[in-house]
């Protein structure tokens, strides 16, 4: 049982969801702080803790259901756990039906509004797996998919859309889609042979690295835009200084001819950048107000 968790844990990639999450309560915090002039409740923060765990679950499950003879084909990923015959069809089928009755879950305990986008988010969640079979902006589907976690995370605790909450929904979805151009920079033959589309793929190891540079530029910007349109301050400046830099630091470990850093561009720098913009977003509205005292 337990080495049967472990597989399910490692098909997921669980420990990827530092990625998402800690952008998912930068929204809650600053949607509670900006529509109503409050912190999220404890309640609501564990609501969208469940949330986020039945969306990720359910989209990981399902891209390796949607992919599973690709994987299957390609040497990268042939040891994954449905290719490799740890895991049965049917029960990753029966682990995203759980997945997404968590997510249902948790919403229903949230407000209208996040009731009424469910369509949309399980929609996303299922569409994006598909795109790489016939479009290059396969990384910007993701990216406005992944995005869900800080827009899910605003509209939990406010239940409003606002330009705020649609600008950090931008960034962070540019953000995602430039080191997804870099993570399938290590694909692109076997893309190129399968009839699968990507940015590398498409335009070049080289161009697809500096369309990936663009669309963190426009994440920087998006950045700083959204201090303009909040009252976030210089605690959050100076965590969006730092992420400028990770972003940079990232970039400088890939290069068109030497991908040997790749993994530690994707996985390690993206896990510190979302946790930095974390921490310095709860510093300048949670801790240096200390609650509007």
């Amino acid at each position: 049982m337990i080495r049967k968790i472990r597989v399910f844990l490692e098909m997921i990639k669980f420990e990827h969801t530092i990625f998402a999450l800690p952008f998912a309560y930068v929204g809650a915090i600053l949607g509670a702080v900006t529509e109503e002039a409050r912190l999220p409740t404890w309640a609501e923060c564990g609501w969208i803790l469940l949330a986020m765990v039945g969306a990720r679950s359910a989209a990981m499950g399902l891209n390796r259901l949607i992919d599973k003879a690709i994987d299957a084909r390609n040497p990268r990923t042939s040891s994954r756990a449905l290719p490799a015959g740890k895991l049965k069809s049917a029960e990753v089928v029966v682990f995203v039906v759980i997945s997404f009755l968590l997510l249902f879950w948790a919403a229903f305990h949230l407000n209208a509004l996040a009731v009424k986008l469910l369509p949309v988010a399980v929609f996303m969640l299922v569409f994006y797996s598909y795109t790489k079979r016939f479009t290059w902006l396969c990384h910007l589907i993701l990216g406005l998919t992944i995005g869900l976690a800080p827009l899910g995370g605003w509209v939990a605790v406010s239940g409003t859309v606002s330009l705020p909450a649609m600008v950090l929904y931008l960034s962070v979805a540019l953000w995602t889609a430039g080191f997804d151009v870099i993570y399938a920079c290590q694909d692109v033959d076997f893309d190129r042979r399968e009839g699968l589309h990507s940015i590398p793929a498409r335009f070049g190891i080289a161009r697809g690295l500096t369309l990936a540079r663009l669309f963190h530029l426009l994440t920087a910007a998006g950045f700083a835009v959204l201090m303009a349109l909040t009252e976030l301050s210089w605690w959050y400046l100076a965590g969006t200084a730092l992420a400028c830099g990770i972003l940079v630091y990232e970039h400088r470990l890939v290069r068109p001819h030497d991908l040997s850093r790749l993994n530690a561009a994707f996985f390690t720098m993206n896990g510190i950048l979302s946790m930095v913009v974390f921490v310095f977003t709860f510093l300048d509205l949670v801790v240096a107000r200390a609650w509007q005292a």
